[in-house]
């Protein structure tokens, strides 16, 4: 039997990159496209963004739930700078990716992208301060969105 929480775990991890060479390798004409200082800049961001992705949600662990909840209060690591690390690595790491692609259509995606994460965050960080009172307020004023 598939245990499906460790498939929960390891599978976006191993997704996002299949994906990207997906779309490098069969989508017509991204091959051809000259590689600029704009695209290496962009495949550079892309990874290095997908690297702090994959250590924050390992950082996160049992914390990790894909709609709000506050099951615990995680200070360390990228947290200890960056209250929402997921998801500004993930909006820095599709803009990377719009840029080595170089479409500009997803721009429009990117900028929903950022609205529902600074939206998200809100909501999660309401949750926390009900549940962790001024031990979350603290965290707050110590670190960056």
């Amino acid at each position: 039997m598939l245990d499906s929480r460790a498939m929960r775990t390891h599978a976006p991890a191993i997704t996002i990159p299949i994906v990207f060479v997906l779309l490098y390798f069969l989508e017509p004409g991204v091959r051809e496209l000259p590689w600029t200082t704009l695209r290496i800049v962009g495949a550079i961001l892309a990874g290095i963004a997908y690297v702090f992705l994959v250590t924050a949600r390992v950082q996160l662990g049992k914390s990790f739930a894909v709609t709000p909840k506050a099951k615990g209060l995680v200070t360390h690591g990228l947290y200890s700078r960056i209250r929402n690390p997921m998801y500004v690595f993930v909006d820095l790491m599709f803009f990377g990716i719009i840029l080595v692609l170089q479409w500009h259509w997803p721009l429009v995606l990117l900028a929903m992208f950022v609205i529902f994460h600074v939206h998200q965050s809100r909501v999660e960080a309401k949750l926390l301060r009900n549940k962790f009172g001024q031990q979350y307020l603290d965290y707050r004023k110590q670190t960056w969105f």
